[in-house]
């Protein structure tokens, strides 16, 4: 039997190495960068991977709907039947500054769900990828996300400094915390057990997250609302308020201290 969506996830691996070789000819050069409105840079670069990978997408099935950080929004996406959802640069800034903490993020969404994804790091050449019903990948290995079942130690990925701060009502136990411009990028080192947890709390969009929530899942993990609830994509407004990813163990202790708020 031949797996679902193998040949958009074939396309997919295809063109996010092809626009990562050509976004890697811009990284720590000169090239043109600008502000969009609220502090959120652009560059060329951004604009050239967008144009590629819609061209490679689309070519698939012009029927399928399309969604980009650096697209204009077409409404038509709710009513297809399945639809891209990309970031062509997610860390945008990391980008800009030359660290290698970027990635393209590539996911097909059906129902409100990601049934192929892709996100590639092209500056360390880190490829993660899943497809509904299969394993997640990282540079074609199987990989898991981590077994840790404590708060103590527990090595997370969030904004530096967030759980010091005067909001909580009690301390939260010592963790190791590091922080990642990219969200996507972030999903995939949680998939792969190189971190156990990730917490976002401000919103995101559905083309930061829509790849990395399947590649999590399929390496057993979970990504959430800090409610719980499972996060829904293709959406009128392409926006999450918030999230946690982890392995189930860690991923209920992370939503029960969130609930003592």
């Amino acid at each position: 039997m031949s797996e679902p969506f193998a040949s958009e996830h074939r396309l997919s691996i295809s063109a996010a190495r092809e626009a990562g070789e050509l976004v890697m000819k811009y990284f720590g050069g000169d090239y043109a960068r600008w502000d969009k409105g609220g502090n959120n840079p652009v560059t060329e670069a951004d604009l050239a991977a967008d144009r590629l990978l819609r061209d490679r997408l689309s070519s698939f099935d012009p029927e399928y709907g399309w969604l980009s950080e650096e697209t204009e929004d077409d409404s038509s996406r709710r009513s297809a039947r399945r639809s891209w959802v990309v970031d062509p640069i997610d860390g945008t800034r990391a980008f800009i500054r030359g660290q290698p903490h970027f990635a393209i993020s590539i996911a097909l969404v059906e129902e409100a769900r990601p049934v192929c994804a892709v996100v590639f790091n092209p500056a360390t050449n880190e490829l993660f990828d899943a497809v509904a019903e299969g394993p997640a990948r990282l540079n074609g290995e199987v990989i898991t996300v981590s077994g840790k079942n404590a708060l103590q130690d527990a090595r997370i990925l969030a904004s530096k400094g967030v759980f010091e701060q005067k909001r909580w009502k009690s301390p939260w136990p010592v963790m190791h915390v590091e922080a990642r411009n990219s969200i996507a990028y972030k999903g995939g080192l949680i998939a792969a057990g190189i971190f156990d947890g990730c917490l976002l709390f401000s919103g995101a969009y559905d083309w930061d997250l829509a790849a990395a929530d399947l590649i999590v899942r399929a390496a057993g993990g979970c990504m959430t609302d800090h409610s719980g609830q499972r996060l829904r994509f293709n959406q009128q407004a392409p926006r999450q308020k918030n999230m946690v990813a982890a392995g189930p163990e860690l991923h209920a202790l992370l939503l029960e201290r969130l609930s003592w708020g």
